[in-house]
């Protein structure tokens, strides 16, 4: 069974930073691309990021570009988010998922707010 455990997130002023984790099991993790998304207070998912396999191909939503990066360590079966310059708009429960899935863990509340 696909587990994916989001960690990380928080409180945080504008213009802060955070690092998301997630835990991964059930599945041949460096197999598969994987992604962020989030949903924020009263709206649908909304997708933030993707990354292949091997880490070496990443992308993101326009939104977020310049200001987040994905990455994985396969080795660890953990996906990660550096979300740095976080605007209040960021404001959202970020969930991990693999490509192909839906999200289908808790997910973790980042808020940010002065």
């Amino acid at each position: 069974e696909v587990q994916l455990v989001e960690s990380g997130g928080g409180l945080v002023q504008p213009g802060g930073s955070l690092r998301l984790s997630c835990a991964a099991s059930g599945f041949t993790f460096k197999s598969h691309a994987m992604k962020w998304v989030r949903q924020a207070p009263g709206k649908g998912l909304e997708w933030v990021s993707t990354i292949n396999s091997g880490g070496d191909s990443t992308s993101y939503a326009d939104s977020v570009k310049g200001r987040f990066t994905i990455s994985r360590d396969n080795a660890k079966n953990t996906l990660y988010l550096q979300m740095n310059s976080l605007k209040p708009e960021d404001t959202a429960v970020y969930y991990c998922a693999r490509r192909d899935l839906p999200p289908r863990g808790q997910g973790t509340q980042v808020t940010v707010s002065s």
